[in-house]
């Protein structure tokens, strides 16, 4: 029986499965206590399914789509697409130059809602009303004396980040 082991099938390699085609990642951080990581997933899509109003990372930070310019491929080269996008945590707006076949990571956020439990000048801290989970986030001066304990918000829950959209 020489030669079994070469039949034996090969794992897939990280990131993907044999055949070349991508899953969706999930990588737990330092910054997930819990270490479900869940909140750190995201899929890769080709450039040229993307649309604007939409989001994917860039810098490893979740950013909305604000443009999306094609280009015509030219005699030997292929086309490519500049995208023009704004973070959804820092505000600080991007612009990336991708060939349109590239394939980006496009980040899984949620939408969640929370009730204010308590409220400093400084901090809200926050119970999720599906898990009942609570934590803390800083206050943005766009919402400062907009906020009142026992009401709902809205907030965004990406990459491990979470910001505070709706009062």
């Amino acid at each position: 029986m020489t030669g079994g082991l070469d039949r034996i099938p090969k794992p897939p390699p990280a990131g993907g499965t044999v055949d070349g085609s991508h899953a969706t990642v999930i990588r737990p951080t330092s910054s997930d206590p819990t270490g479900r990581g869940a909140a750190m997933a995201w899929t890769q899509q080709e450039v040229r399914e993307l649309k604007e109003g939409r989001y994917m990372l860039i810098e490893e930070e979740p950013c909305r789509i604000l443009s999306i310019q094609m280009s015509k491929p030219g005699k030997h080269g292929e086309a490519k697409a500049r995208i023009d996008a704004v973070g959804l945590f820092d505000g600080s707006k991007r612009s990336v130059v991708f060939p349109v076949t590239h394939k980006v990571r496009v980040p899984m956020i949620g939408k969640r809602n929370a009730q204010i439990l308590s409220l400093t000048e400084a901090e809200v801290q926050l119970m999720d009303l599906e898990n009942y989970e609570t934590f803390s986030l800083a206050i943005e001066a766009d919402l400062k004396g907009q906020l009142t304990p026992g009401s709902e918000v809205q907030y965004l829950d990406a990459m491990g980040k979470r910001r505070i959209t709706k009062a």
